[in-house]
């Protein structure tokens, strides 16, 4: 995408909304510029008419227009900045909101692909970036574009000879500020690659902060940190060494100027084609433009930057999930919520050669238990997730009640659907909020009940805030047996009549999994449920058990069923057995 295109999305999707904040800054603007060239204009008079001719009347008038010209600036130049920084923290608002839009209807797959540290670096560094082109850069180019202007005519009246020599420094002055952006551009995306690697090392740290105790790597990643900080520190020392490049050569110009008009000004006197009146109302003009044309200078920076940052927005924001809500579609029927698996093969778009699963087929029983087995990486949860289409087959089709779940509104499809997950998923918010996500509109009552049947009550009443507690971040006050029977207690909440079991039980020791195991009976019963189990002695009594090897269903039956006719199974449960 050019510069030209993301100008035309970025106006279209942002700014344009703000057109009347903008127009009225632009407004403002030109009272700056009017103000500042009328304050050297007014030094033409104010020599010739006071200081000359001792006019007794302009002794007064001239500088109370000159206190009015710097009262207007001043008043104008306040509103035309506030606008544009209100504008500028709207559009970042709106981008920000976009983005994390963008993160929230986001396939799983992608997110699971992504790290985090990264999209944080683009969520605030990036954007603001960009809000900084879309404002401050608008503000620069017009208020200081208009005011070079004003001030250019105020000097050409003056005298056009110098002012031509004093316009050389214009082009010399844009040259310098277009070389400099592009160097900027590049530095900047490496700033940028280098604070997405300190958020991500950031929240590795907090992840595994017990880790790195345990095994005695504090000073390990003292060193680490240290260099993920330093290179950081490189970056933003190079881009400020870029940016502030300008400076040396704007002053080596504008002194040369200077000595050169000095000089020039000086012949002009001499040979009385110039009057003194009119030298220092050029002069004033000229060190007024100053500020002006540093300031354009700098902004072919913001604007590199902005564009820069822009380029690897959009296509986040822009990112579309390929599993669509298909919300125009009709809603899901449920009889007796028979789930098949039919010729499913899938495989991770980021390695399509590698296939997680192969021609799996199922036959899932409506309203019973069913248990899927095999050792770790074998697919088992991949299949699971496929029910709620958090991932979709690359080949063939998943059915419940012999309706294609891929043709069906989605929301319909997971509203009918409850997880219990191994790596539970909290908020860092209150226990009783915790709870209450799975259903937002139920009763105080039905969260405290969920609570109970889950077993939650024995750990909840030893807070002294109850369910009011705070957990912290991903529930670090709680353990992990503890998080998991929340996690329970949002799927007794929802009461959904397909439930997915993904190691329900594997944080609770032997005495609460035997107590849970009796309230995930309940909540299990007469509803289709397919489990994933950490220990295969709570699916022995399963209807149905679906050996699962390398992707693929190499055996199905019950226990007895399978301990007579499959080896692996029962080489798998005698090791579990023997371990126990």
């Amino acid at each position: 995408m050019n510069n030209s295109k993301i100008y035309k999305r970025l106006f279209k999707d942002y700014t344009s909304k703000h057109l009347i904040s903008i127009l009225s800054a632009a407004f403002f603007s030109i009272i700056v510029a009017g103000s500042t060239s009328s304050i050297a204009w007014l030094l033409d008079p104010a020599i010739e008419k006071i200081f000359i001719e001792k006019n007794q009347t302009l002794i007064f008038l001239i500088p109370l227009a000159i206190i009015i010209a710097f009262t207007a600036k001043g008043i104008s130049l306040y509103l035309a900045k506030l606008l544009m920084i209100r504008v500028g923290e709207e559009v970042k608002k709106e981008m920000q909101t976009n983005m994390l839009n963008s993160f929230i209807k986001a396939d799983t797959e992608l997110m699971e692909s992504k790290h985090s540290g990264k999209y944080i670096s683009n969520l605030n560094f990036d954007v603001t970036q960009i809000t900084r082109m879309l404002s401050e850069a608008f503000l620069v180019l017009f208020k200081d574009g208009l005011t070079l202007i004003g001030l250019l005519i105020v000097m050409f009246i003056q005298n056009w000879k110098l002012s031509l020599i004093a316009m050389i420094m214009i082009p010399l002055a844009s040259i310098t500020a277009k070389v400099l952006g592009k160097r900027m551009g590049k530095v900047v995306t490496e700033a940028q690659e280098k604070s997405g690697d300190l958020n991500r090392y950031l929240i590795d740290l907090f992840k595994n902060h017990k880790i790195i105790k345990i095994f005695q790597r504090e000073d390990f990643e003292k060193k680490r940190s240290e260099k993920f900080v330093n290179d950081l520190k490189e970056k933003t020392i190079k881009i400020a060494s870029v940016y502030i490049r300008s400076t040396p050569i704007m002053e080596f110009l504008t002194g040369i100027m200077i000595a050169v008009l000095i000089f020039y000004s000086g012949k002009l006197i001499m040979n009385e084609e110039l009057g003194i009146n009119n030298f220092f109302s050029f002069l004033a003009a000229m060190m007024l433009a100053y500020q002006p044309v540093k300031a354009l200078t700098k902004v072919n920076i913001a604007i590199s930057q902005g564009f820069s940052a822009a380029k690897r927005i959009i296509p986040i924001i822009d990112a579309k999930s390929e599993i669509l809500p298909n919300l125009d579609k009709r809603n899901l029927q449920l009889n007796n919520g028979e789930i098949i698996f039919k010729d499913v093969s899938f495989a991770y778009k980021s390695n399509l050669d590698n296939r997680v699963l192969q021609n799996i087929n199922l036959d899932i029983g409506g309203g019973k238990m069913t248990a899927l087995v095999g050792h770790s990486g074998s697919g088992k949860s991949t299949i699971l997730n496929m029910i709620p289409r958090i991932y979709d087959p690359s080949d063939g089709t998943v059915q419940i009640d012999n309706q294609n779940i891929k043709e069906i509104n989605l929301n319909s499809l997971r509203e009918q659907i409850s997880i219990v997950d191994q790596n539970t998923t909290l908020f860092d918010d209150t226990i009783f909020n915790n709870i209450k996500y799975a259903k937002p509109d139920s009763s105080d009552s039905e969260v405290y009940s969920a609570a109970k049947l889950s077993m939650c009550e024995t750990f909840i009443n030893n807070f002294n805030e109850g369910f009011n507690t705070k957990i912290g971040e991903n529930g670090v006050r709680l353990s992990g047996g503890e998080k998991q029977r929340l996690s329970i207690a949002r799927a007794f909440l929802k009461n959904s009549k397909i439930i997915l079991l993904d190691e329900a039980t594997s944080s609770l020791d032997s005495e609460t999994e035997e107590q849970i195991q009796k309230a995930l009976d309940d909540l299990t019963y007469n509803k289709t449920t397919i489990v994933i189990a950490h220990r295969l002695s709570t699916i022995l009594n399963s209807h149905q058990i679906f050996l699962i090897d390398k992707g693929q269903v190499v055996d199905f039956g019950k226990h007895e069923e399978l301990i007579k006719k499959s080896s692996k199974y029962k080489n798998l449960c005698e090791k579990q057995f023997k371990n126990n």
